[in-house]
């Protein structure tokens, strides 16, 4: 068997006993917390280790490759389509991502920032933006939430180390408290009328830097954000996990969006319910 058959082998099927179980913490200083509920985003570095990312990155990119969709040319597509490779909840398809996913460092990270006690996980999402893939529009992430909380936080992880050349995160410190900004899925739309927003009203924006692999973001659901293209030839591989405050309840869906991501993310959850759904463990 070719060397390169037996790594195609090892990736599809590794020994879960041989991943880090992530669980050692990491410690998130009052200053850090104060930080991030001030401006509404915060980076911190080596929430993974690189020997952890090395471990993990070929697993989580074969699932991505494995269960990606998207199969047009990067120029047949619209904005959005340019702006990633969007392969969401692979926790709940993959082993080894699980382990990943689920971890309880990264939870607690999320738990310790939010100041609360607990948080489920509400998915997770691999944001693969391809060599010359486009710019990702402003956006609130919370527009898709059926949720009755703001504590609602995303973790940002590269995979590998990125430049500023490929893509980081751009966040406008401070807008999560202004919480809804109007009813704008990630578009052209939300590009230009968010773009209007920031500078009429003299806004803050904090721009993207160099990160290395393990690094990490996290942000508020309602704290706007958006990232450049990736002018490299490298891709910008990177994953994300969502979580929200344990105690939260489900709201009647206000969109398409808000519909589709209950039928989702909270399966069998009706609004009023806890939401906490099978797909919804406290981590």
């Amino acid at each position: 068997m070719h060397d390169s058959q037996e790594e195609m082998l090892r990736m599809q099927n590794p020994d879960l006993s041989q991943l880090p179980d992530l669980s050692t913490p990491y410690t998130v200083t009052p200053e850090q917390t104060a930080s991030y509920q001030q401006n509404g985003h915060i980076l911190l570095r080596g929430v993974a280790s690189p020997s952890e990312i090395a471990t993990y990155y070929p697993v989580i990119y074969e699932a991505a490759q494995r269960y990606n969709t998207e199969k047009r040319a990067l120029q047949e597509r619209d904005t959005y389509g340019k702006a990633f490779l969007q392969i969401p909840n692979l926790w709940a398809r993959d082993e080894a991502v699980k382990r990943f996913v689920i971890a309880h460092r990264f939870a607690q990270i999320a738990a310790n920032l939010l100041g609360v006690e607990r948080v489920r996980l509400y998915h997770d999402q691999a944001l693969f933006k391809e060599a010359s893939g486009g710019m990702t529009p402003w956006h609130q992430d919370q527009y898709y939430w059926p949720l009755n909380t703001t504590n609602t936080i995303t973790m940002w992880m590269p995979l590998v180390d990125i430049s500023v050349d490929m893509g980081p995160m751009n966040f406008v410190s401070g807008s999560q408290k202004k919480g809804g900004l109007g009813q704008f899925a990630i578009s052209d739309e939300s590009q230009a009328v968010f773009e209007r927003l920031i500078a009429n009203n003299h806004l803050t924006l904090t721009p993207g830097q160099d990160m290395a692999a393990g690094d990490a973001t996290f942000h508020y659901g309602w704290t706007l954000h958006n990232a450049p293209g990736n002018t490299t030839q490298r891709m910008r591989a990177v994953m994300t996990v969502i979580y929200f405050a344990a105690d939260a309840h489900v709201t009647e869906p206000n969109s398409d969006a808000q519909e589709n991501d209950l039928r989702s993310w909270l399966p069998g959850c009706k609004p009023g319910d806890l939401a906490a759904s099978p797909l919804n463990p406290i981590l």
